[in-house]
């Protein structure tokens, strides 16, 4: 019978099986040779001591017991080429995992996406990158696998109540992902190989009976008596079907428009908003792991920091190790930030947003604008922002320091942002509250992580996708919109999840209130 075991070990242990074995014999008081095999089932750092160890959670097989490698396996997909449809806008991880749980309960998905095919998505991000050109439909934001795509593949959520993560995760290692995600206690896959995953996810939605569409923007919704007939899209042509889960993502800002303009009920709902911080991977790792070399047996460091300043919280946001700075812009006349790393974590920089959170009451200055106060907020930052870049892909900059003092840096170095950037104070970009928030709050940043507050630390603006700037409210049990029946808003942009893993949950949970909704294959549930 296996035993399990909790335990710290080195770094250089932690990493090779012959090593732990050796470890976990003399913990045991036996030879090595009579143990079969040690299962590492949770893995993580911890960096509080001068000696970084690794906390590792597994199982021991001793000899003569019985062991078997774990097979990740696919669900038992059906052929629905001819079952009913349900409409699914929006290929994110939401949109995707919902198409893969409607074939699995015999439900046929449509998956209607605005923007390009993972693959074709590249052409689109070199061209904001280097000619600044934004195209509206296929960027790091809108494309086949949603933002997350190209902007890292984190897989980590504090979200365990809302769904089965394992499952998902699971999921992942079956459809190409490397296994270590089961493990890890931060799982990433990169965005060099999550293309391909989100690939074969496609494709096999295809392989059984699925549809979907690219390049096919959805420009309204057809209704009768406040149920969901369909929607046409911006051809003019018309897909039908009574039952339609909304994973637009949270920048769909059109989409939101059009739900308001229809008067269908949304409602503004808090966000967070600051800069993208970008420091040397080097000098995060030394704060981190308090030493003057990293070694190999330890990734790049990441860090988690939150504080409160005058009431409100500021904290790191989707930080990357060894990743770079993208330019998010869904619209030419606005810039935005976010971060990735590839699958190694291997450039030489590190970046994360570090934001506040906003109130309700912050949007008052476009309370006549109603449910979307919050989304005007949001634009009139990153149109501002674009302004004082030279109305460009270029990307308002400040020494770290230099914020804190009030002080216009004299010369900005290269960064990891390929557009470029603009000297500008940050007090020109945000509200004066936030201004003071952020100023005061690196300053206490600092208390946690000394060495952070440097001046070859560089502020790039704005985070501001952090999460949609709305939520579409639906019914807690049916998870229905609460107005249009057949409606299911789901995923980030509807103001229900926060990442990759949560939006993928969500997505499955409102494939299975749609086949509970028709009896369809009760069994099942």
């Amino acid at each position: 019978m296996s035993r399990e075991i909790h335990t710290q070990v080195a770094p250089e242990i932690a990493h090779n099986d012959s090593l732990l074995r050796e470890y976990v014999a003399k913990l045991f008081h036996v030879n090595t040779s009579e143990i079969l095999k040690v299962v590492v089932q949770k893995r993580s750092i911890d960096a509080r001591q001068k000696s970084v160890k690794f906390n590792i959670k597994g199982l021991v097989y001793f000899e003569n017991e019985i062991y078997e490698d774990a097979i990740t396996t696919l669900p038992d997909y059906k052929n629905v080429t001819n079952a009913q449809k349900v409409i699914v806008v929006g290929a994110g991880p939401a949109g995707l995992f919902a198409a893969l749980k409607l074939i699995e309960l015999g439900l046929k998905p449509i998956v209607i996406e605005r923007g390009k095919d993972v693959r074709g998505r590249r052409r689109d991000l070199k061209a904001i990158n280097v000619d600044h050109i934004v195209n509206e439909d296929s960027n790091y934001c809108f494309g086949e696998g949603g933002a997350g795509t190209y902007s890292d593949g984190k897989l980590y959520t504090r979200s365990k109540k809302r769904g089965d993560v394992e499952r998902i995760l699971k999921l992942l290692v079956a459809f190409g992902a490397t296994p270590d995600i089961l493990i890890e206690a931060h799982p990433h896959i990169g965005t060099n190989k999550l293309p391909q995953i989100i690939q074969d996810i496609r494709d096999k939605i295809i392989e059984y009976g699925g549809t979907v569409l690219f390049e096919t923007r959805v420009v309204d919704f057809i209704f009768q008596n406040n149920e969901i007939q369909g929607v046409v899209t911006q051809n003019g042509d018309k897909i039908t079907a009574n039952k339609l889960i909304l994973a637009t993502g949270h920048s769909a800002r059109d989409i939101f428009e059009l739900l308001h303009k229809k008067q269908i009920f949304i409602e503004a709902k808090p966000f967070a908003l600051g800069v993208r911080a970008e420091h040397s991977q080097e000098l995060i790792d030394k704060i981190q792991y308090s030493c003057d070399y990293r070694g190999e047996f330890l990734p790049p460091s990441p860090y988690s920091i939150v504080k409160q300043v005058h009431g409100r919280g500021m904290y790191s946001f989707c930080m990357c190790p060894g990743g770079v700075i993208a330019p998010c812009a869904t619209s030419p006349d606005e810039v935005v930030t976010n971060g990735w790393s590839p699958s190694k974590r291997d450039q030489k920089t590190a970046n994360s947003g570090i934001v506040v959170e906003l109130k309700l009451e912050d949007f008052k200055p476009y309370e006549k604008f109603g449910a979307l106060a919050g989304l005007e907020f949001q634009k009139s930052i990153e149109k501002k922002s674009w302004n004082l870049a030279g109305k460009s892909q270029k990307v308002p900059a400040q020494r770290l320091v230099d914020f804190t003092q009030n002080k216009l840096s004299d010369k900005i170095p290269k960064t990891s942002y390929v557009p470029g950037t603009t000297s500008v104070e940050m007090g020109q970009v945000f509200p004066a509250f936030l201004t003071q928030i952020l100023r005061e709050g690196f300053k206490e940043f600092d208390k946690s992580m000394k060495g952070y507050l440097t001046n070859d630390a560089i502020l790039h603006a704005p985070e501001s996708r952090t999460s949609s700037p709305v939520r579409i409210p639906r019914d807690n049990d049916t998870l229905e919109h609460v107005q249009i029946k057949g409606l299911y808003p789901c995923g980030e942009g509807a103001g229900y999840a926060g990442g990759i893993i949560s939006a993928a949950i969500d997505g499955e949970k409102c494939a299975l209130k749609i086949a509970e909704s028709l009896k369809h294959n009760i069994n099942f549930i």
